[in-house]
């Protein structure tokens, strides 16, 4: 019989009692870096595990006040007159944030850094500005959605906004500004009615530029045009997945009609961005009774799941077709291909459009680390109903739980989550 203890999980820095410690202050960014990583990786490691013999704790204090005082200093580094210095510490959080839960350390510092950030938004040059947008999402995950995150939020947003609106800005850092909007409405602001549809309009207003005109002719794509519009529309189909059935049915009618034609968009990236997002909104709107079969629409698709047409690079055509069969194969038989994600001994299934956009997401923002938030954020392992972050004992570890019973561990969560996420749809359909 398997033993499956849940517990909740805290950074070990509520745990421990600082003594001030400082840390040394000359060694180079990447060894900085290195540090604070592998400090936390031994940290996070030693709050499972007991010394066999005698019953205690493997001693973490020394290396938790260590790695602290280092992430002071990547903190402090983004105050610096140097771009490239301000530069590295962000590259250093950001690499910090993905790949560790630092809840306790950035509640007590989530001020002092968006001040750093919101400068940086500022004055800094177009990648300064992408890499503070993006450790700006990663803090709100960090923070877990609560107050704190939503007051960030709000303090941010203005600025964010008038990057993705300024035609002028650089595009990477546009991109960057939609993803951050995107994920930090989700997380920070889901419940806030009001928030929700100026978020949602911000972003149609980016990449609507890229639907046809009048005559049904496609517009011709600037530079950097296709990654700007496609960043803004994923960010925009994560929002929607939070939309009440009023709303969804407003969306539907607007969008599906001009999305099926920017399928003919000459950028790939740009035509599966909005062939996945046409299959989210055909799914959203089976779920409400609101989507008729098109067989205009399958036809397109059926075009692009087997274009060999050899103006196309080879790779994109196969990336292409990939994915074009798999909308084409969920809009004619409601089917979706389940994907299972893997992180220590547990699962998450990926099984509808909606859970792979909001996985997705999360995947853009935190890359490699989204596996290490799933089994230890509480914030993920509650969106993706995996109840508290679980520590197993020895002899869990060495048997394996059962495909069967993690997928019916999975299934019972999310359809719990799901009502959960329904009653809070209820309260936004008011304000919409």
């Amino acid at each position: 019989m398997l033993s499956i203890v849940y517990i909740t999980f805290y950074p070990a820095s509520k745990r421990l009692v600082k003594n001030g410690v400082k840390g040394e202050s000359g060694a180079s960014d990447d060894e900085l870096m290195s540090d604070v990583l592998s400090h936390y990786s031994s940290a996070s490691e030693s709050t499972s595990v007991l010394e066999e013999g005698t019953g205690e704790q493997v001693d973490e204090q020394t290396a938790q006040e260590e790695t602290e005082d280092k992430l002071k200093q990547c903190i402090d580094n983004l105050m610096d007159k140097s771009a490239k210095t301000r530069l590295a510490g962000l590259e250093s959080l950001r690499q910090a944030f993905s790949s560790r839960v630092l809840y306790d350390f950035l509640t007590e510092r989530r001020l002092t850094v968006s001040d750093c950030l919101e400068r940086s938004l500022k004055k800094g040059s177009g990648e300064e500005q992408a890499a503070a947008a993006t450790v700006f999402a990663l803090l709100c995950i960090q923070l877990g959605g609560g107050d704190e995150a939503e007051e960030g939020f709000k303090m941010l947003r203005p600025i964010l906004t008038a990057i993705l609106i300024d035609n002028s800005a650089s595009i990477v850092a546009r991109q960057s500004c939609a993803r951050a909007l995107g994920m930090c409405c989700y997380v920070s602001a889901a419940e806030d009615g009001e928030d929700l549809i100026k978020s949602l309009a911000l972003l149609e207003s980016v990449f609507m530029s890229s639907y046809p005109n009048r005559e049904g002719t496609l517009p011709t794509p600037k530079p950097g045009g296709p990654g700007l519009h496609s960043a803004a529309l994923q960010a925009w189909s994560l929002l929607v997945t939070l939309c009440p059935a009023s709303r969804l049915t407003v969306l539907l009618d607007l969008h599906l009609p001009k999305l099926q034609a920017c399928l003919q968009s000459s950028d790939v990236n740009y035509r599966i961005a909005v062939g996945e997002t046409i299959a989210l909104l055909v799914e959203l709107g089976r779920d409400i009774e609101e989507v008729e079969d098109s067989e205009t629409l399958c036809q397109c698709l059926k075009s692009l799941a087997t274009d060999g047409n050899k103006h196309r690079a080879k790779n994109d055509r196969r990336k292409q077709r990939s994915i074009f069969r798999e909308v084409l194969h969920y809009i004619e038989n409601e089917d979706f291909t389940e994907e299972k994600i893997r992180f220590g001994v547990e699962s998450v299934y990926i099984d509808s459009w909606m859970r792979r956009r909001i996985y997705d997401a999360f995947k853009e923002i935190m890359e490699s680390g989204v596996r290490h938030h799933l089994q230890f954020n509480p914030l993920l392992r509650d969106i993706f109903g995996l109840g508290p972050p679980l520590i197993l004992d020895a002899a869990v570890k060495a048997n394996k739980i059962s495909r069967f019973e993690k997928h019916l561990f999975n299934s019972a969560a999310f359809k719990a989550r799901t009502k959960q996420r329904n009653k809070v749809r209820d309260k936004r359909a008011d304000v919409m």
